[in-house]
């Protein structure tokens, strides 16, 4: 199970490689503002993440590092989508959320 950050993050990799403003500014969009990162603990989270081998460094330019999704980061991501989507069944079966509602 992956922490709420690190999904976002992967999530906002999935597309295509980021640089780490690109990430904070995709993660807080896509999360319509409920995920915030700072850049300190962004840092320290894609660090974590490089050394558990689910993102890696992409090309850089002069003044940025860009970071994408590996292989095993996306199976992870798709891994826990799936383990989310059975949370939303559930809930939707409990009629705690509407059929229309995600």
């Amino acid at each position: 199970m992956l922490k709420p950050a690190d999904f976002h993050i992967l999530l906002a990799l999935a597309d295509g490689p980021r640089h780490g403003y690109g990430i904070m500014k995709e993660v807080e969009r896509e999360s319509s503002g409920a995920v915030r990162l700072e850049v300190g603990s962004l840092y320290r989270l894609l660090a974590r993440l490089l050394e558990e081998g689910l993102i890696e460094e992409a090309d850089a330019d002069e003044r940025r590092k860009f970071y994408r999704i590996t292989r095993l980061g996306r199976k992870i991501l798709k891994t826990e989508a799936e383990r989310l989507a059975g949370v939303v069944e559930l809930i939707r079966s409990r009629r705690l959320l509407p059929e229309g509602d995600a």
